[in-house]
């Protein structure tokens, strides 16, 4: 279930990707753990890595469409094990790649053959990408940009300030969004040119997060990349493609942390017996263990609807959020289940795992917040609960193929309006599994709540009250794709089962909350106490997930 280094060989996808994500893992185990963390703890500019991505032309191999050179391709689901593998080893490295893939997003979405042809020379160079978004006084408010580019007699000048830029130091080409005319704009500039300022590194760390400054810098139409209505989408279709990585890292850094957390644990002796024969240790590990399956269920899954997206079938844009905002915080989870157990060893300077408990952190808080995405799933909610569309069945998407339609996704609107397949199937043909039959129950309470005592006019406006609804809704479609994967995949049923344990109880959890909400009617209330539900026991199962667990223990340790 968990990547592990020692045996790594995704027979899945093509043998050039195998053999560049074998590459990728050989050159960290090889730099070793000592190296790693000394170059973190120290903060050093990870030059070595970006030569060796360089060499094995890593960046241009797996972000260059076909369109652009018919000898590449970009591929979500190698895209997506390559930044698992990256996450496993640092997410400092991961963000070298996921900055790149962001600057890129507004380049292969453009109408301009000149940058395309730029960018893809600059790419098989070694060069990496920024993405000029965010702002120190809007973060990511793409509604609102200080960055002002007016006309001139040759050409236009931008001038501005950007803020919370990874590659900002060194990106051969920095995707940068603004205003002219009143009308959005995406260009492109070279972050080494005499007019882009680069002010400092925002953050305490190897990765470089810049703010910079444009003055004057100098633009013609062949750095124009969009303008008007197609820059707004350029912007969120952008995060479309290059946010779901967030949920991949979140995964590679949880995996790492797992064998050093069961392989401390297991081998440590406290008051005469191993810690791990305490009950309250077995449960955290077992919690954690089907949270982080759970969380490849889900990712794995939404690969093959990204892929298979056109512009008749958008389901991926209510998938796309959860990735970013459940399978990460998920994550966050994780850890901490860990963290409780290993304690003081979650601390000391020579681990992975003190690294991970700040980086995971940062996965659910980037460019998007998980406020953000929960608005943004509820206006899937309706269509999703009530109005069901029939599908063809998305296959598992493994092929190497290209995915033309990432930069090709249409106006970022109408959401509202996509409509779902039947989401209730795959959990009636799960029945046998009491905890799934447990977590259909309240699922279906949902519909009951929205029918019965759906959210007032007052509450409409009550983002603290929908954001919890929203907790709720997320949990139905996260365990519908995980159903959907383990299906496909042939996943152990106790494994299932005990993932949906944790469902059961994290719904319960939610329901509790939304009935504590200041807001929350009487029908509501009674509603809530109504989905506490307690998952169904069975300490065979729990037995044969925890037999997973402690093997897991010594299977893989990174070189010093």
């Amino acid at each position: 279930m968990l990547l592990d280094p020692n045996h790594y060989d995704p027979a899945h996808l093509d043998d050039e990707t195998r053999r560049l994500l074998r590459a990728t893992i050989d050159w960290f185990e090889a730099r070793g753990k000592r190296q790693l963390i000394a170059d973190a703890q120290d903060r050093v500019w990870y030059t070595e890595f970006l030569d060796f991505a360089k060499r094995e032309k890593l960046f241009a191999t797996f972000c260059t469409p076909a369109s652009v050179d018919p000898t590449k391709r970009w591929d979500a689901a190698r895209n997506a094990a390559f930044s698992e593998v990256l996450g496993f080893y640092g997410l400092q490295y991961w963000y070298a790649w996921q900055v790149t893939v962001l600057g890129l997003g507004p380049i292969w979405m453009s109408g301009n053959s000149e940058a395309k042809q730029k960018a893809a020379a600059l790419l098989d160079s070694g060069a990496v990408f920024a993405f000029g978004l965010s702002e120190k006084e809007h973060g990511a408010d793409v509604y609102n940009t200080d960055m002002i580019v007016t006309k001139t007699d040759d050409g236009y000048r931008a001038n501005g300030s950007k803020y919370y830029i990874g590659n900002g130091n060194v990106a051969g080409m920095v995707s940068v969004f603004g205003k002219i005319d009143d009308e959005y704009v995406f260009f492109a500039v070279d972050s080494q040119h005499e007019n882009f300022k680069l002010v400092k590194n925002v953050v305490d760390s190897q990765m470089f997060v810049s703010e910079f400054r444009l003055e004057d810098y100098p633009l013609t139409e062949a750095d124009i990349l969009h303008r008007g209505p197609d820059a707004f989408s350029a912007a969120l279709n952008t995060v479309n493609v290059g946010k779901f990585n967030l949920c991949t890292a979140s995964i590679g850094i949880c995996e790492h942390s797992f064998y050093e957390a069961i392989t401390h644990a297991h081998n440590r002796i406290l008051y005469g017996n191993p810690v791990t024969d305490f009950p309250h240790v077995r449960q955290n590990f077992v919690d954690a263990y089907a949270r982080l399956a759970a969380m490849k269920l889900f990712a794995d899954r939404s690969v093959d609807y990204f892929r298979s997206a056109n512009e008749n079938d958008r389901r991926y844009l209510l998938f796309n959020p959860i990735t970013k905002m459940k399978v990460t915080s998920e994550g966050e989870h994780v850890i901490d289940l860990l963290w409780d157990v290993i304690a003081a060893k979650g601390f000391e300077k020579d681990t992975y795992f003190t690294r991970a408990t700040a980086d995971i952190r940062a996965l659910p808080k980037l460019e998007g917040t998980v406020h953000v995405n929960l608005a943004l799933v509820l206006k899937f909610m309706p269509n999703y609960l009530f109005n069901p569309k029939a599908y063809d069945e998305v296959p598992t998407r493994h092929d190497a193929s290209d995915d033309d339609f990432f930069w090709h996704q249409g106006p970022a609107r109408g959401l509202g309006k996509i409509q779902f397949h039947d989401w209730e199937p795959i959990y009636t043909e799960h029945a046998h599994l009491p905890n799934v039959a447990l977590f259909h129950e309240q699922a279906r309470a949902i519909k009951t709540l929205l029918t019965t005592a759906a959210p007032d006019e007052k509450q409409q406006q009550d983002l603290d009250f929908l954001l919890n609804l929203g907790h709720l809704f997320t949990l139905v479609v996260y365990g519908q794709l995980v159903l959907e994967q383990a299906k496909i995949t042939g996943t152990d049923q106790n494994v299932l089962d005990q993932i949906f344990d944790v469902l059961v109880r994290d719904f319960a959890g939610y329901a509790t909350a939304l009935h504590g909400k200041a807001s929350s009617t009487e029908a509501q209330q009674q509603w809530a106490v109504s989905q506490i539900r307690k998952p169904h026991v069975d300490p065979a199962r729990f037995d044969a997930v925890w037999q997973q667990v402690v093997a897991l223990s010594g299977q893989y340790e990174m070189r010093p």
